[in-house]
């Protein structure tokens, strides 16, 4: 049948089981919005471009689909560039429809034009300048696929304003092959066999579990090996909630602002299985100094990242829940009580704590927030010290259920990323996490929530500082706190109630609780607003050029 090439491309994306949209128009995407206003895709009109792809963000990790947002050319598409590096740093599953000058006009440097796929192309896994719409059926097919298979990643589509409006016969393509990309699933047998053995024989062995672990839905298939082989887990901040927090086997975020138990086991151990895990520096410290006395065996399904920061003595290039239930076939039950009595008396010994004081303590505040939520709860954050303090101290227990920017560390993500999660699982209980700071740069989006009807719970840390960059000022710039005094911060609670949010603030430790009850017991939205000391840190905390085994701590 005809039809414009802006009805093919919202026809091929009903066809992709696309129900939600988060975007923003312009007149580039004027026939794309004319198409989509006549389908059954929900469209979620964010307040500024940045809102579109962090909810599309969350959405996808919260879920587990491709998200999907859109926005117009020039600056709407330029608008997106830090968020599609934020999805691109941390895996995610996202297809980012951009609008477009017409051909004729491309390389004129016409009203509102800019070479988005050029800007975008080394923070994408792929991008399509669509120049005939008979290819956007295709095109679509194929960003679909590249996106969710593999290592996930943002995908582009930047279609032209005159490619949207000229007709196409529709037809859509059952299945896709590109040639030159073949991600391989499959983990080979003799590594496979290497890694196996290497484990059998190991003594100390530790697992540090990665954002792939949860990207492959593997999180299963981690518990049943890691309970059967005996072996004490890790996660980095990105694999958070692929393995459960109550276990034994347990022993928190690793790293940077990890638990001192956790890089002192990976520090001790004789061997290490990193599991869809990519080594940064937040989570190594020197390299030099990195579980040194360990045979490293690294499974990943993205090749490159195979001994790119930390050599790999058993590379494994395949899928991690496929390489897992193959593992599980060859490895019997182990006893490793020795280790795990060394690993207790460090957890004994350098437990996480948190110092008293006449402030509300951030890091209590989370810890009773855990006690009163269900394991289904959303938590997601913004970057800073109440990122970090949640992954130190909330307690995960389901995977998918921790949103937060990891690789590039973006402020603003926090709020449309929990609105994004709220819009895919609106019976669930989601709740942001964020800090004066970040909360700044995209509350706005406050009203996308609130059109939405959306029951979001806001916990706002407020202490009128950008506190991890003062943190570090103390430790790097001799306490030279430059730049990092917010000075004035608005009255939030009277800034929600003027979005008709209802809220609070708290000033005294005392007040806590209450609150933390009233705020989970209102059926809407809700913002409640905790003032905290300015000098309060995140603790310990692994100093530059120090190796993850030394830290400073309380």
């Amino acid at each position: 049948m005809e039809i414009t090439g802006a009805q093919a491309l919202v026809k091929a994306l009903e066809l992709e089981g696309v129900t939600t949209i988060f975007g923003y128009p312009g007149g580039a995407v004027v026939p794309l919005y004319d198409a989509l206003s006549r389908s059954k895709i929900q469209h979620v009109l964010v307040r500024h471009e940045p809102g579109a792809i962090h909810a599309a963000n969350g959405y996808a990790r919260a879920s587990g689909k491709v998200g999907v947002c859109v926005a117009t050319s020039g600056p709407g598409a330029t608008n997106l560039v830090t968020g599609i590096a934020t999805a691109y740093m941390d895996s995610v599953p996202v297809v980012v429809i951009t609008g477009q000058v017409p051909t004729t006009m491309v390389g004129t440097d016409a009203f509102q034009e800019v070479d988005i796929t050029g800007i975008t192309m080394p923070i994408t896994k792929h991008n399509f300048l669509v120049k005939n719409p008979a290819d956007i059926p295709a095109v679509v097919k194929k960003a679909f696929y590249i996106a969710s298979t593999g290592r996930p990643g943002p995908v582009l589509i930047d279609l032209p304003k005159d490619v949207a409006a000229r007709t196409i016969d529709f037809q859509y393509p059952e299945k896709v092959e590109i040639r030159g990309y073949k991600p391989n699933l499959k983990g080979h047998p003799q590594k496979i066999a290497e890694a196996v053995k290497l484990i059998r024989e190991a003594k100390r062995p530790v697992i540090i579990a990665g954002g792939g672990v949860l990207a492959a839905n593997a999180s299963q298939e981690l518990y049943e090996f890691a309970v059967r082989a005996e072996i004490p887990v890790t996660n980095t901040l990105m694999g958070l909630t692929s393995f459960p927090q109550d276990s034994p086997l347990f022993l928190g975020m690793l790293g940077l602002h990890g638990t001192r138990y956790a890089n002192l086991a990976v520090t001790e151990c004789d061997v290490l299985i990193g599991l869809g895990v990519r080594f940064a520096d937040r989570v190594t410290g020197e390299l030099s100094g990195f579980a040194p006395k360990a045979k490293i065996i690294h499974i990943d399904v993205d090749p490159a990242e195979i001994g790119k920061n930390v050599r790999a003595d058993v590379p494994i290039v395949g899928d991690v829940k496929n390489v897992l239930q193959e593992m599980l076939k060859q490895i019997e039950p182990q006893n490793r009580q020795e280790w795990l009595s060394q690993i207790n008396t460090w957890k004994q010994e350098f437990p996480l704590k948190y110092e008293k004081d006449d402030f509300i303590k951030p890091q209590e505040t989370i810890k009773l927030l855990g006690e009163k939520t269900t394991a289904d709860t959303i938590i997601a954050t913004d970057v800073g010290q109440h990122q970090m303090w949640t992954a130190q101290f909330y307690p995960f227990k389901k995977p998918r259920t921790f949103l937060t920017s990891g690789g590039l560390g973006c402020m603003g993500y926090g709020l449309p990323a929990a609105i994004g999660a709220a819009v895919a699982f609106r019976d669930k209980q989601v709740i942001l996490i964020t800090g004066d700071g970040s909360f700044q740069m995209n509350m706005g989006e406050l009203a996308t929530a609130r059109e939405q009807n959306l029951s979001l719970k806001i916990i706002l840390f407020v202490n009128k500082k950008l506190g991890m960059v003062k943190q570090l000022q103390e430790y790097y710039a001799n306490k030279n706190y430059f730049g990092v005094d917010l000075g004035f911060v608005p009255d939030f609670v009277a800034l929600a109630k003027a979005y008709g949010i209802p809220g609070r603030k708290i000033t005294r430790p005392e007040e806590v609780e209450g609150a933390l009850d009233e705020m989970l017991a209102h059926k809407g939205m809700y913002l409640l607003e905790v003032e905290i000391s300015p000098e309060e840190k995140v603790l310990p905390m692994v100093l530059s050029g120090a190796p993850i085994g030394e830290a400073v701590d309380w």
